[in-house]
């Protein structure tokens, strides 16, 4: 996408807090009319009367239910007449090793951060074709670019982002549809407070890595700016977005530095 975002209509969904919520308040300061999605309805509404600006929706979903995309799809579109730009936020950490971590929650983590994202995706795309236009803005993470500890489902769901949406947008670019990949390290939310354990628990503990990392209003600056430039990818964080460059020029380093970080 290239240009400002007045007057788009913009999907965001996880946007009742954190990344998504954020991105939210500063695209209806910029003009944006946005859709709001997540499942708590009465957060979401709570976040839509705090918006600047009218004409802002509330459309509760469930990344666990594709079945009733098409029909989500359909009732915007009527309200709106097209969608420019769907941020594809909604997602789930995890905070347990691969080997305690029960295969349902892997197939979980799996159906929401992954085949719920991109069901959303194929049901939006028929009419970003039409149109001509369109933008899908990912929010992956920098451990969609390397694993970690604690992290193995959570990992594998952002890895497999990336090769869908990396082919996607070499296959629409004569459509005039683009994709943003965007990869945040450390960032103050509440993402591992809601992550689930291995038995599918949630993790309930606001981490040291994200009670000192980025605050999310820098973080969806610079998110926000990355694709008003239409970048492709963008790494956002402090020093630990570092690792992505060690492990592609230096991988013996990467490894001896990754293993001594805090899991938490």
């Amino acid at each position: 996408m290239k240009g400002d975002f007045k007057n788009k209509i913009v999907w965001v969904t996880g946007a009742s807090s954190g990344i998504g919520e954020e991105i939210a308040i500063q695209l209806a300061e910029k003009g944006a009319k946005l859709i709001l999605s997540a499942r708590n309805a009465e957060r979401l509404e709570e976040v839509r009367t705090a918006l600047k600006g009218e004409g802002h929706m509330v459309l509760p979903l469930d990344l666990e239910d594709s079945s009733c995309f098409d029909d989500k799809v359909n009732s915007v579109i009527a309200q709106y007449g097209r969608i420019d730009i769907v941020v594809n936020n909604g997602g789930l950490s995890q905070r347990s090793t691969a080997a305690e971590t029960a295969l349902e929650i892997d197939r979980r983590i799996m159906e929401i951060n992954y085949f719920g994202n991109i069901a959303l995706t194929k049901a939006v795309l028929p009419y970003m074709q039409a149109q001509k236009s369109g933008h899908f803005v990912v929010i992956s993470s920098i451990s969609g670019k390397f694993g970690f500890f604690l992290r193995s489902a959570y990992s594998a769901s952002k890895h497999a982002l990336h090769g869908f949406y990396e082919s996607l947008l070499l296959e629409e670019e004569d459509n005039g549809i683009g994709v943003t990949l965007i990869c945040p390290g450390k960032i103050n939310t509440n993402i591992s407070v809601n992550a689930l354990n291995g038995s599918g628990n949630t993790h309930g503990i606001m981490d040291h890595n994200q009670e000192t990392g980025m605050s999310v209003q820098e973080c969806v600056s610079q998110l926000l700016k990355a694709v008003e430039s239409n970048k492709k990818e963008v790494y956002i964080g402090n020093r630990e977005i570092l690792a992505v460059k060690i492990k592609r020029y230096f991988p013996a380093l990467f490894w001896k530095i990754i293993r001594k970080q805090s899991a938490t």
